[in-house]
């Protein structure tokens, strides 16, 4: 039985998103999102293939810098202003939140991060599938976020734009940030 459209734009999802690698993957479609015997691992191997060798043939046109390549540069400044910043951190906000905890445990450098900026699984299929790309930010210390946590929310919004991207922020340390365009091309 042929993949159904739903497990196809699952497999291009997690192709594009830039983060497996085809194996991976396959791993992820057949043993995790799927009941084991569900999907017949040939054909999740053989479409997760095409999607990698069109994706191969479409960074031929690619522009020279993408809004990934932005996003980078962005986080990499984040990252020298004391803001840890973490690409595809779990899968949910909560998730997200683990991650930089454990990435803070990690880090030699620990004590030099006063605030977190990360997007996780479900913000990457979003931004993947042309919905834009959301941003969670905020203060190490949970009881500044109404001070500090603006702060961050300040640092990202002009790293972003300094970066070439036209993010959206209310100013509220309740709303995330948004960038509504987002052209998702990961090399």
């Amino acid at each position: 039985m042929p993949l159904n459209h739903e497990v196809q734009d699952e497999i291009t999802v997690l192709v594009h998103g830039g983060f497996d690698d085809a194996s991976r993957i396959v791993e992820i479609i057949v043993d995790e999102m799927y009941e084991p015997g569900e999907l017949d691992e040939d054909e999740v191997e053989a479409f997760v293939g095409q999607c990698f060798a069109a994706l191969e043939l479409a960074k031929g046109q690619w522009p020279r810098v993408t809004d990934c390549d932005r996003l980078d540069q962005a986080f990499d400044q984040l990252e020298q202003q004391g803001v840890v910043c973490l690409q595809n951190a779990g899968y949910t906000q909560s998730d997200g939140y683990d991650d930089i905890r454990e990435e803070l445990r990690e880090r030699s450098d620990a004590a030099r991060f006063i605030g977190y900026c990360f997007f996780h699984g479900q913000d990457l299929a979003r931004a993947v599938r042309g919905g834009g790309l959301y941003l969670a930010f905020g203060p190490l210390d949970a009881a500044l976020e109404h001070s500090l946590g603006l702060e961050v929310g300040q640092r990202v919004m002009r790293a972003l734009v300094a970066a070439g991207l036209h993010a959206q922020w209310n100013g509220s340390f309740g709303d995330r940030i948004s960038v509504p365009v987002f052209d998702w091309k990961s090399r």
